[in-house]
């Protein structure tokens, strides 16, 4: 029984405190040395839900749910953006 515990393990044990020893030590030098990746920025948000209509400068469709919009001849015309409203306006 002695021998298995001298033989076996104590040095199973030793090897298992040195380890934890060395890995708590180079994890923190691994956080400082390793730069941390800057965050993501979150997507756009996008309104669910209403009907889709063309956007008629660049043809992209858009909810008519918080859009931008204008009212040309008592009919409202759907943009995707400021600007593309902008041109159709100029235009």
């Amino acid at each position: 029984m002695r021998f298995l515990f001298v033989e076996l393990i104590l040095p199973l044990l030793l090897l298992l405190f040195v380890r934890s020893i060395f890995r708590s030590l180079f994890q923190n030098v691994r956080s400082v040395v390793t730069p941390q990746a800057p965050p993501r920025p979150s997507p756009p948000s996008v309104p669910l839900g209403g009907e889709l209509r063309k956007d008629p400068v660049c043809g992209t469709y858009v909810s008519t749910i918080g859009t931008f919009s204008t009212k040309v001849n008592g009919q409202f015309i759907y943009f995707c953006s400021a600007a593309c409203r902008d041109k159709y306006r100029a235009a």
